[in-house]
């Protein structure tokens, strides 16, 4: 009876891998990789002639049963296209499958670009949650960011180039702009960069630069010390108006100050009005 080895291997760096991942892909008769040709580019680096096979979220449910029996027989390594099987991949259901059928699954443990953007974005890693990609519609995307908006846990997001600057403008409306984020891009890469800071800055630089490569959203978590009460966000609001700012105006400032999300103080300043 085989086993079923998790092998996880560099996200962006040829050098991030690990001496028990190498001995294990050359020891196995087969890889399963969620993209044969970046995974042969790291094969033929390391020199190492295990043959492949594929298994990616448009063949896995063909090609899991066939996997599923070869090991009956032989080990197997799973590796994604990046960093650590079974985390925002399909991995996950051929774990599953293998559980379910008795196999041994053995995690070799290595480069996964969520905790790798936590640990440097300088924002709290004892709670954190990752949620993966943001939801490709407007309208799913700003549920799943209004379902999390009061967790204290730092948040983790992967997000395309194509639609980074949306994400950060339902981030920023729905989280408010004074919310702490850490973009990193091409970790581990040649390109690797980290723009820090508070959501409002941070979207205004971003929108000045060409948006390409691979994104890892870290956000902090709501705290009490962001989170104003009604009553706080009123008499600002009410403070800021009095002086002579418009509507629009007052209601950024106090978002931005407060952490409330930038259209419910609007709307509270509506009815003072």
């Amino acid at each position: 009876m085989g086993t079923l080895y998790l092998v996880a291997t560099p996200i962006g760096n040829l050098e991030d891998i690990t001496l028990r991942a190498l001995r294990i892909l050359r020891a196995v008769p087969l890889i399963a990789a969620e993209d044969t040709r970046r995974t042969r580019t790291l094969l033929t680096h390391y020199q190492i002639s295990t043959p492949l096979i594929s298994y990616h979220e448009h063949s896995k449910a063909a090609r899991e049963t066939e996997l599923i029996a070869r090991l009956a027989e032989n080990d197997l390594a799973l590796v994604t296209d990046a960093g650590t099987p079974g985390i925002s991949d399909p991995g996950f259901s051929l774990v599953q499958s293998a559980i379910e059928a008795g196999y041994d699954i053995v995690p070799i443990p290595g480069p996964a670009a969520p905790l790798t953007a936590l640990i440097a974005s300088g924002l709290p890693a004892d709670r954190f949650l990752f949620l993966g990609y943001l939801p490709r519609k407007a309208g799913e995307r700003r549920m799943l960011i209004e379902s999390v908006r009061d967790q204290p846990a730092t948040l983790i997001f992967f997000e395309v180039p194509h639609r980074l600057l949306a994400s950060l403008q339902d981030l920023t409306s729905i989280l408010g702009g004074h919310r702490p984020i850490a973009v990193a891009r091409e970790l581990t890469k040649l390109h690797e960069q980290f723009v820090r800071g508070h959501l409002a800055d941070v979207l205004g630089e971003i929108e000045n630069q060409p948006t390409r490569g691979e994104y890892t959203l870290i956000v902090g978590g709501q705290s009490e010390a962001q989170a104003w009460s009604e009553t706080e966000v009123r008499d600002r609001l009410a403070e800021l108006i009095q002086s002579g700012a418009g509507h629009a105006a007052a209601a950024r400032t106090v978002a931005g100050e407060s952490g409330w999300p930038r259209n419910q103080v609007y709307n509270l300043g509506l009815e003072e009005s």
